[in-house]
């Protein structure tokens, strides 16, 4: 019985050490990497330019500050026509679609305003076209994705929108992620001061920590795969 003990014990610590080796060697190698990754945000706001823009930039900003290898760019749906699945018009999908197949993709910051306690409409129909990026093979699968939320009232159904578009893309296979705390499920924000969201200290320092935690985990999985 000693015996086996031991050898269990000496073959665990085999594979803690293995464990930590691997770490080690992934840390070292994001370390000494220049390849930047690409954080994208996207705002599922039919309003340009808006509070959901607004947020979603202040995520990306602080995604950027994480890692000189940090690259941000904004896709603010606000004005596109973007129709929903099976649609047989041409719009304006396929202008961004583009970014979204990058190489260089690391990972995604996905805001919308809630409209009756849900995503937009255009959030939606965003949602359902990126059903391309599943075929032929899952382009975003590992990927960490983080979730800005606007809303007209504090508690307006904000987490209900991060549940939702989270719930969306885990049909990609995506690493769904939060935020630090106070922002564990996502950033919440407020628009309470006439479309001046920035005033909306709490919520914007959720946002921030959204775009901290895509930017930490899209860095590990750079590590990992260098």
């Amino acid at each position: 019985m000693a015996n086996r003990m031991n050898r269990r014990m000496f073959l665990g610590g085999l594979g803690a050490a293995a464990a930590v080796q691997t770490a080690n060697t992934a840390t070292a190698a994001s370390a000494g990497s220049t390849e930047k990754v690409l954080i994208v945000g996207v705002s599922c706001s039919p309003r340009k330019g808006k509070t959901t823009s607004t947020a979603v930039q202040e995520a990306l900003k602080a995604a950027q500050q994480v890692d000189p290898r940090i690259e941000g760019t904004l896709l603010d749906l606000g004005g596109m026509k973007i129709s929903g699945w099976g649609a047989e018009t041409e719009d304006d999908f396929a202008t961004i679609l583009p970014v979204l197949k990058d190489e260089r993709l690391g990972g995604l910051i996905i805001g919308s305003p809630s409209y009756f306690r849900s995503m937009s409409a255009l959030c939606k129909a965003f949602l359902e076209r990126c059903a391309v990026l599943r075929k032929p093979k899952l382009l975003l699968a590992d990927k960490p994705v983080g979730v800005v939320a606007v809303g007209a009232y504090r508690n307006g159904g904000q987490e209900l929108v991060i549940e939702q578009i989270l719930t969306a893309m885990l049909c990609h296979e995506v690493m769904c992620v939060g935020g630090k705390p106070s922002a564990h499920q996502g950033a919440t924000l407020w628009n309470a001061y006439n479309d001046d969201i920035t005033k909306d200290e709490f919520g914007m320092d959720t946002a921030r920590k959204v775009g901290i935690r895509v930017a930490e985990a899209a860095l590990r999985l750079a590590a990992i795969k260098s």
